[in-house]
């Protein structure tokens, strides 16, 4: 059976058959797909259904089913679709009344928006039982749920609206929307603040969740770092206080934009012993979520995707591969463009399309937020670690494949990756998982005997690169020393 699933939000659009998560910000090359006039023509997103997705539908049969991504962020988008191409539908009938209740009609599946979330967190994470928490700034009527291991949901939208509170206040102290991540890195620069704390505890328990009159106040005289910092805070605290109480397990599953939060994700660890944070944890990956429930629910079992699940693309070049040469520029300072294979689902790179770079260099992060990334000074850089040795410089008690948890550093050997409050995002690289990024770390340690690259996404301002001409292009664009696609390399 074919399932064909396209999840169409305000943002992040992205699509996956059972081979291939497309993300269609990687090929049209526009951030979050937010260049356009929403949600009139034309945009990329109304694009691509009409010539990929439609085509599908209309010849349908037994063996071809739709799966559809339900928002409210996109509702107008989506019912004009299913209004104008979907005969003899009333889109109405089609809004889910449980979270988990599926709604399935004529090779049709519709599921919510929180039940895409939480179905990739939970199906991807290979637990026989788990918690399940769904959490970031809104979806269909939620913002945030539990679901127990006895599939018990319990609506803590009111109690934890915290995604909706970090987009705000993220363009309050001069972000983007969707800026939230910038917040978070910030925090480490901050201080606890009574008045920051005040104004957020308003917003918090205000019913219809708005910040208080005095928030533009608190925003002018408390320093930005600050408000971060008494934020992040918060949202720890908001987990211990409503989400420990509700524990059924000793595993949890974490999905949705605000399971970007390292710091959250590594609380959660002190609380239970496994934590499982996919690798597209935002609204880029409810397309898999949509497709694993969909083939779940129609033939009882559903194959766990790879990380790697883009395309792979060929490429020629006129140097041949030479491991061992990439890993000596790395240590001489060299800052790396790395592309292998087929491209990660999610916003992380994770050895795939990476920019590599000398741990152990304590200005490396400057160097490379302003000459290469061009980007806040303050953003901070994340270890790709070998598997064997990541508890030898973090204190932690689990692995983090997917860079979803922001954990203490406790050696000085690695000032690169250092935040300033002496904390670092981790990706544990395991060779079974990748083999070739493995070996490349491997013989960066036997040079210099640590078992850790810096690794940041490869781009400039833009998404992820998807294509050998994409990282040709940034790789001309900035001060990259090298560039390395699949068994090719090129030098400045």
């Amino acid at each position: 059976m074919n399932i064909y699933s396209v999840a169409l939000n305000i943002h992040d659009h992205n699509t996956y058959d059972g081979t291939f998560h497309n993300q269609i910000e990687r090929h049209n090359r526009r951030k979050h797909n937010l260049n356009y006039d929403w949600p009139h023509d034309p945009n990329p997103s109304k694009q691509f259904f009409m010539e990929h997705v439609l085509p599908k539908y209309k010849s349908r049969d037994a063996d071809n089913q739709f799966a559809f991504t339900i928002s409210n962020l996109g509702y107008q988008f989506v019912e004009e679709l299913i209004n104008e191409h979907f005969v003899d539908r009333e889109f109405t009938k089609f809004k889910p009344r449980n979270i988990w209740e599926p709604y399935y009609r004529d090779n049709v599946y519709y599921i919510d928006h929180h039940q895409s979330h939480g179905t990739y967190a939970l199906l991807s994470s290979g637990y026989e039982q788990s918690d399940v928490l769904a959490i970031d700034g809104r979806g269909w009527k939620f913002s945030c749920i539990f679901i127990n291991s006895q599939g018990d949901i319990t609506d803590l939208s009111k109690k934890i609206p915290i995604g909706g509170l970090w987009n705000r206040l993220s363009q309050d102290i001069g972000f983007k929307y969707l800026d939230a991540g910038k917040v978070m890195g910030l925090a480490g620069y901050g201080a606890y603040n009574h008045r920051a704390h005040a104004m957020i505890e308003a917003y918090l328990m205000d019913p219809n969740h708005t910040l208080p009159k005095f928030s533009h106040k608190v925003i002018e005289r408390v320093a930005r770092e600050d408000i971060a910092f008494t934020l992040q805070k918060v949202t720890i605290d908001l987990v211990k206080q409503f989400v420990y109480p509700l524990k059924s397990s000793e595993n949890i599953c974490v999905a949705g934009g605000v399971a970007y939060n390292g710091y959250m994700n590594e609380e959660l660890t002190k609380h239970y012993k496994n934590v499982h944070v996919p690798p597209a944890v935002g609204d880029e990956g409810q397309a898999l979520g949509t497709y694993m429930h969909a083939k779940y629910f129609l033939e009882g079992e559903v194959h766990i995707p790879t990380v790697y699940a883009g395309k792979e693309y060929e490429y020629k070049g006129k140097n041949k591969l030479d491991m061992k040469e990439v890993a000596q520029a790395i240590a001489d300072g060299k800052i790396v463009g790395w592309f292998q294979g087929k491209s990660e689902s999610g916003n992380r790179a994770l050895g795939n399309r990476s920019i590599l770079a000398d741990p152990r260099n304590p200005n490396i992060k400057d160097v490379i937020n302003s000459k290469i990334k061009k980007r806040e000074d303050f953003r901070p850089f994340a270890p790709s670690v070998l598997y064997e040795h990541y508890q030898d410089y973090f204190d932690t008690n689990q692995p983090s494949p997917y860079m979803s948890r922001i954990m203490p550093v406790t050696s000085g050997e690695i000032p690169g990756v250092t935040h300033i409050d002496g904390t670092a995002r981790i990706q544990t690289v395991k060779r079974s998982e990748n083999e070739l990024y493995y070996d490349l770390i491997n013989e960066f340690y036997k040079l210099t005997g640590i078992p850790m690259v810096l690794n940041t996404s490869f781009n400039c301002q833009e998404p992820i690169v998807e294509t050998p001409q994409d990282a040709i292009e940034t790789f001309n664009k900035t001060d990259l020393d090298m560039l390395v696609i699949n068994d090719w390399s090129m030098k400045k």
